[in-house]
């Protein structure tokens, strides 16, 4: 099965809720015109790192939200991975995934599990408790959001159930660039799964973000990936590599889990 995929490499409007659902409205439609399979918005892309506001500006249970990609996707005919945003629930906020498939079905949801203290995510934000793992056309698939790429026990968990594809969606800043491109390379060597990492670009007042966007195969091998600025990165997926690469180098069959 091959897909092609798009990774929506925003700039995001600080704070902006509305306008930022304005901008991804013409990104859906530039991903289409592109005849995308799969597009993927990045972390918190309606509001942005506007922490100290998210009481007021926050999606109450994501609702508004989960419509609008269930129209989008309907509309285009293309499943979403629809990045993250901000979820006020009653417990608190939350950093949450939304995965719509392209009829409109909610098929998964994630929030964020490991926090990121040196951006005041943990003063904010309220820790996720999620499952990772989620089926999309029959296939397995998981979800991630930023800081969580640098755990690699909880992105093996998904793929050990079958996940044949990482989802990433972030924002990643620029001075940890050399990070970002290294850790994702090596969480689709050790896990011989294809990863779809989106990043935003552009800057608040706080932090420069990297761009950078990344479509990398099982091997490691970087099939796409964007600059710094603000763009549409395109790639072509074909999920029946993957048993070929995993019975070469059988590392699942392998694995000593009595020892560790």
């Amino acid at each position: 099965m091959k897909w092609k995929v798009g990774c929506i490499q925003m700039d995001i409007i600080f704070g902006e809720p509305k306008r930022n659902m304005e901008l991804a409205e013409k990104w859906f439609e530039k991903a289409a015109s592109e005849n995308c399979t799969v597009v993927v918005l990045p972390e918190l892309w309606t509001t942005g790192y506007d922490l100290t506001r998210l009481n007021e500006i926050a999606h109450e249970k994501g609702e508004k939200i989960i419509q609008f990609l269930q129209q989008q996707a309907k509309r285009h005919g293309m499943h979403i991975i629809g990045g993250s945003v901000a979820n006020q629930t009653a417990d608190g906020v939350l950093n949450t995934m939304y995965v719509v498939d392209k009829e409109g079905r909610l098929v998964h949801e994630y929030s964020k599990l490991h926090l990121f203290q040196l951006m005041d995510e943990h003063l904010y934000l309220k820790a996720g408790q999620d499952e990772a793992l989620f089926m999309i056309e029959g296939e397995g698939a998981a979800s991630f959001i930023c800081y969580d790429i640098r755990f690699p026990e909880w992105m093996r968990k998904p793929i050990l159930k079958g996940a044949k594809m990482m989802f990433v969606v972030a924002e990643w800043p620029e001075p940890r660039l050399d990070h970002w491109r290294t850790l994702l390379r090596a969480r689709a060597i050790e896990n011989q799964s294809y990863v779809i990492a989106c990043n935003r670009s552009g800057q608040d007042k706080n932090n420069k973000f990297a761009g950078h966007s990344m479509i990398i195969d099982p091997w490691g091998a970087v099939i796409a990936e964007g600059s710094d600025q603000e763009e549409l990165v395109t790639g072509e997926v074909d999920l029946d590599e993957i048993d070929s690469i995993r019975n070469r180098i059988p590392v699942f069959d392998d694995r000593r889990p009595d020892r560790y």
